[in-house]
């Protein structure tokens, strides 16, 4: 047993998405969450500047003592996942993409239709594709950068006419030109707008890798040792920037949960844990 908290950390809000089911599938672990909100989104960012700022996080996990760290972000699993592995090759590092493009590659045939939507960075990577073609090659997959998804829900822009035109813009001739039956959220925001997309096309298969990475999670907690027993831990939830549209979505996210989260505000500096 290991009662050391699970570290996982996010650009933003995105990868907050993941704790609800991490805690109804895991309720004995604790987790430190660190979302670098002021500095988000990180999808259009440069490769050398995403992978600094992912460091700089999970050097800060690292020294705070936990036992595993979770990429809660797509961009930063498919641009510093190899990266910040070897940095820290003493603890397990999961990132999200992974298991989502297995479990994509298992329900769909050579017959389906997969579009994977995501930032510019993730599309760019390829990184989903190559993932669902190497567990499965006769897939077709089709991917597209959605870059103002991320920005309108970091404003709380989700329940409104104007998300839904954002969505359809995107994704109307992307689906219909490729007669895309399934969708892989390729980031963790767009787990707020998933209602948005099913209700706007009905029927569209979708892939959540906010839920799918439970299975790899609980692989690696098992098969090291590292499940947690009960203990007086409180869950500790950091934002490089706590505005008040921030502290609204984490209120929409966990508003059908018995989860209480209150962050704390705190600002990673440049090198302070190098």
């Amino acid at each position: 047993m290991d009662n050391r908290p699970i570290g996982i950390f996010d650009s933003g809000l995105g990868g907050l998405t993941c704790i609800p089911y991490l805690i109804e599938e895991f309720p004995e672990e604790k987790m430190i969450y660190f979302g670098d909100t002021k500095r988000a989104p990180y999808g259009g960012m440069e490769i050398s500047t995403i992978t600094s700022y992912s460091t700089q996080i999970t050097d800060f996990l690292v020294q705070s003592g936990v036992k595993m760290v979770i990429i809660a972000c797509n961009t930063i699993s498919a641009i510093s996942f190899d990266t910040l592995r070897a940095r820290h090759p003493g603890i397990p590092i999961i990132g999200i993409i992974k298991s989502a493009a297995e479990k994509t590659a298992k329900i769909c045939t050579s017959d389906s239709r997969i579009g994977v939507i995501g930032t510019k960075a993730t599309v760019a990577s390829r990184i989903y594709d190559r993932f669902i073609k190497n567990a499965n090659r006769d897939l077709n997959v089709f991917s597209l950068a959605c870059p103002a998804f991320v920005p309108l829900i970091e404003e709380g822009i989700t329940e409104s006419e104007i998300m839904d035109l954002t969505i359809k813009y995107y994704l109307d001739d992307f689906i219909a030109e490729n007669k895309i039956d399934t969708v892989v959220l390729g980031c963790t925001h767009y787990a707020l707008i998933q209602k948005n997309i099913e209700r706007i096309y009905p029927g569209l298969r979708i892939v959540n890798p906010s839920q799918e990475i439970l299975s790899k999670i609980r692989k690696e907690l098992t098969g090291l040792g590292l499940l947690a027993e009960k203990s007086d831990f409180v869950n500790t939830f950091y934002a490089s920037d706590l505005s008040e549209v921030f502290t609204a979505m984490i209120d929409r996210i966990f508003e059908n949960t018995d989860v209480h989260v209150k962050f704390k505000s705190f600002e990673i500096q440049e090198g302070e844990f190098a």
